[in-house]
């Protein structure tokens, strides 16, 4: 039960007024005065616990009984399917002759509202690697640039406005590239200018020479269906460097999903878990993160083990259980 937010009584206050009124020990207006209430509803919870004994001392619901022009369930039942075969509320406005508001409405309060709700909820697909190296994950996320502290936090939208009015847009992008290997999460993390085919394969190189001073042997890679993925240059660094190259499906982001969970993580730890001033001191502080991530921070997906100690792990014990 939740009770209003200016209540003075609880279910156990009102019993223990109802217990001074009938047991004689007290007046109506003694104990309403007490409990400091008027003596309306004094008399109020009084007449409750008469009718309905402790029932009658908890809060009753302030929904209407009856709403009349409520939607009827038949009408309901008519929008629900006709949102199932992927109508928009426009069109099932306009076919059963209703306010665009209206249906609107039911589709929110029936659960349909959203496009997503359409599709049919798959099981979760999780596996995991058993090698160091087996599988890397790489995907590339975009940031605004920094050039100073924003009106999201000094609160001054004064700045904001005269940008507008002098038609000055945003500075421009960084493009932060992540690789994770699958089986110990182990991650690398640049900041780069783009996400050309030249740039995606010195970032390749990187990763794999990364991996490679742990002592891992990278054997493939899994990325989207981005250009820079499917130009020549990334092509050939994959074969230099002898990888095998897996795509996602298209329009499937959670085929990688390690690398857009590792994304997530990342943006809530590093790049908007402190305030820069910045995107230079923004970049300045991933190498900390990082270092974080892969030596100290506890991983869910690895019983709780940092992503190097995992990697000790598998080189001493074997792949063990996965949670």
């Amino acid at each position: 039960m939740k009770l209003h937010g200016n209540a003075r009584l609880t279910p156990r206050g009102r019993k223990r007024l109802v217990d001074q009124v009938i047991g004689g020990h007290l007046s109506l207006a003694d104990a309403a005065d007490g409990a400091g209430v008027s003596t309306r509803t004094a008399a109020k919870w009084v007449a409750r616990y008469r009718q309905q004994g402790d029932a009658g001392l908890v809060d009753r619901p302030s929904v209407a009984h009856c709403i009349p022009s409520r939607t009827s369930e038949d009408r309901v039942a008519a929008i629900a399917a006709l949102r199932r075969i992927r109508m928009t509320g426009s069109e099932i406005a306009e076919v059963l002759e209703m306010p665009p508001s209206t249906v609107s409405a039911v589709l929110q309060r029936i659960g349909l509202g959203k496009p997503s709700s359409l599709e049919p909820v798959e099981p979760a697909n999780r596996y995991q690697r058993h090698r160091p190296g087996e599988l890397l994950h790489i995907d590339v996320k975009k940031l605004g640039r920094i050039e100073r502290i924003g009106h999201r936090i000094t609160g001054n939208h004064a700045d904001q406005r005269s940008r507008r009015r002098n038609g000055r847009k945003q500075t421009g992008w960084e493009y932060v590239h992540v690789c994770i290997d699958d089986a110990t999460r182990l991650a690398y993390v640049e900041v780069l200018a783009d996400e050309t085919g030249r740039t995606v394969a010195a970032f390749l190189r990187h990763a794999v020479a990364l991996y490679a001073s742990y002592g891992i042997r990278p054997e493939s890679v899994m990325t989207d269906n981005g250009s820079g993925y499917r130009s020549i240059l990334h092509a050939l660094a994959c074969k230099t460097l002898g990888l095998r190259h897996l795509r996602t499906q298209p329009y499937r982001p959670r085929t990688n999903g390690k690398a857009e969970r590792f994304i997530r993580t990342m943006l809530g730890g590093w790049a908007y878990g402190a305030i820069y001033a910045t995107s230079t001191e923004r970049t300045a502080a991933l190498a900390g993160w990082l270092e974080h991530y892969n030596r100290t921070r506890p991983h869910g997906s690895l019983n709780r083990q940092p992503p190097l100690k995992r990697l000790q792990q598998l080189r001493n014990n074997g792949p063990g259980p996965y949670t």
